[in-house]
């Protein structure tokens, strides 16, 4: 055969075998035709060479169909090799399946695909995967197949291939085939070295004699592939899901072991410090990164001599010590500590080095030295009363009480979180006290968002009470508009002011295991009612405050809302606009 001229395409072996049978074909059907027409002359020629070409052009037909099968299997199985290439490079379980069952779905003309794995827990096969021929998944109302013929393949370990399920005797019994109206249907399992761990599923509920043995041999090679695939995802998923559960552990205690207000260090055998927390690195003054690794002796500060054989001797005899030092650190100076030092234990509760418990005891001890120098100088003070003197059990005294509460704060609550409210609120609570106090008065009690300033009691006694009442009012208000400054506008809330001057029992209060000092009597409901009386961002004052504070102050009549009690004239009371200077 000459080569063809130069310019012009190869051509392939089917092409060639093509050409050839029509060749034979043709050259057959003329000497037949001859044949007759020499036959009609009485002249006979033998048939026997005729049927031999006739037979050869036959064949070269045959092998000409043979070679076309031959390419596409050839195409079939060069795709299946990318596939698994590229499946076997993907470390995602859903991918993989998608993948496998895609491609099988394609190459074989099949309407559609499931891939059916075995489910960890509960041994039983799942459907894995279910996709349609335009590569998407299934509907729920598609997902039916045939369980009778997955069974036997997955008990079996072989693959099951019929042309029609309908006339296949194999499944006459089989409810599933009928009532789906099964046609072509294929079903390979997927094997890990002789161990079935799933199966690859499709059909065709319409047509007949969709998959052949080619296709049985393609889907079975391509299964060996696939499953080595789909299994090495599935470890790659059990691996990452573990690593993620032990990563949320160990941020868990990472998160609890920073939020242990002692201080917790942790070293081995060789002393070498392998745990220490935020509150340690905080109360020895180091860098916590640096610590961690470092030997013991290295980070920790000079305790005393013999510290150094405590740790030894708690290490070794497995024993608890408990000591209290005072080093002098860096930039902190002497602080005071108390060390816990405990074994440290495995889970076979072999001593693997020792673990030291520090409490920062510096504050608590210049607490205590400054409350015995107090209590050293308390006797020989000139201006306070031995407690005894003070009357805690009751007396009734002239005091004036300033009652302060937050305008619309039960609307403004019910827009926040808890965690938010008390933020915002404990703000305003925080200028209502400090004004309190600024004036030499003390905060009797909080209320919700209402606070109340007690002025001349038995813990505070002054001359110009009223006075200092009235300045500790205007002072809060000032202080809620410096608040607002830094608030968003919708937490800006005003506060309403009331403050009288009268009589009021004062006295602890309770039971014996608590008591609380506060005030009693008609005098404090009065301040309650002038503050329910004043404006948002006003002070209201009684008659009585007034006559005690008219020199200092500008105000203007305030008109009574209500009466204290259905029998009782409403108190007069002023609006106070300035402090006089």
């Amino acid at each position: 055969m000459t080569a063809p001229p130069e310019g012009q395409p190869r051509e392939s072996l089917r092409q060639r075998l093509q050409r050839l049978y029509l060749l034979t074909h043709e050259l057959t059907q003329a000497l037949f035709a001859q044949r007759e027409l020499l036959a009609q002359r009485q002249i006979e020629l033998p048939e026997a060479p005729l049927q031999a070409l006739e037979r050869l052009s036959y064949d070269l037909l045959a092998l000409s169909q043979r070679a076309v099968d031959s390419t596409v299997e050839l195409q079939q199985l060069r795709e299946l090799a990318r596939t698994a290439q590229i499946i076997n490079s993907k470390l995602s379980l859903d991918q993989v399946l998608d993948d496998v069952i895609d491609t099988v779905v394609t190459l074989t003309g099949a309407e559609r695909g499931f891939i059916m794995l075995q489910d960890a827990q509960s041994k039983r096969f799942v459907i894995g995967v279910a996709r349609k021929i335009e590569q998407s998944d299934l509907e729920a109302e598609e997902m039916r197949f045939s369980r009778t013929v997955l069974e036997q393949v997955i008990q079996n370990g072989e693959p099951i291939l019929t042309t029609n399920a309908q006339d296949d005797p194999r499944f006459a019994s089989s409810e599933s085939v009928f009532d789906l109206r099964l046609r072509s249907l294929l079903c390979v399992p997927l094997k890990l070295k002789d161990r079935v761990i799933g199966a690859i599923y499709v059909d065709n509920r319409a047509c007949e004699a969709v998959f052949t043995q080619q296709e049985q041999r393609l889907v079975s090679a391509f299964a060996n592939q696939a499953a080595i695939a789909i299994e090495n995802a599935r470890l790659f998923e059990s691996v990452r899901a573990a690593l993620a559960e032990a990563t949320a552990i160990r941020d868990f205690m990472d998160n609890v072991f920073d939020s242990i207000a002692s201080g917790v260090m942790a070293a081995d055998q060789n002393d070498v410090v392998m745990l220490i927390n935020n509150a340690a690195a905080r109360i020895l003054d180091l860098d916590r990164q640096y610590a961690q690794g470092k030997s013991l002796w290295a980070i920790l500060p000079t305790f005393y001599e013999g510290f150094q054989q405590l740790v030894a001797e708690v290490r070794t005899r497995n024993i608890q010590r408990t000591v209290e030092v005072e080093p002098v650190l860096a930039r902190r100076g002497q602080v005071n500590l108390n060390l816990r030092l405990s074994p440290f234990r495995d889970e076979a509760q072999t001593t693997q080095g020792v673990a030291i418990v520090l409490e920062d005891l510096t504050t608590l001890k210049q607490q205590q030295a400054t409350l015995s120098a107090v209590r050293r100088y308390l006797p020989t003070a000139d201006n306070l009363q031995a407690i005894d003197a003070l009357e805690l059990g009751g007396v009734e005294r002239e005091i004036s009480i300033l009652f302060c509460d937050v305008r619309g704060f039960t609307a403004f609550s019910e827009q926040l979180p808890p965690e938010a409210l008390m933020l915002v609120i404990n703000q305003y609570l925080a200028v209502s006290s400090s004004a309190i106090e600024a004036f030499g008065g003390i905060v009797d009690k909080f209320i919700g968002d209402a606070a109340v300033g007690l002025f001349n009691t038995q813990f505070n006694p002054m001359d110009n009470h009223a006075l200092q009442a009235v300045r500790a009012a205007l002072k809060l208000l000032d202080g809620v508009r410096a608040l607002h400054k830094t608030l968003p506008l919708d937490q800006c809330l005003e506060y309403g002011v009331g403050v009288h001057t009268g009589l009021a029992v004062l006295g602890n209060v309770g039971s014996p295991r608590r008591k609380g000092f506060t005030a009693i009597g008609e005098s404090v409901q009065v301040a309650k009612y002038l503050q329910e009386l004043a404006p948002s961002g006003e002070v209201i004052i009684s008659a009585e405050t007034y006559a005690l504070v008219a020199p200092y102050v500008q105000v203007e009549p305030a008109k009574p809302r209500h009466a204290l009690a259905p029998h009782k004239t409403p108190p007069t009371a002023f609006r106070v606009l300035a402090i006089r200077a």
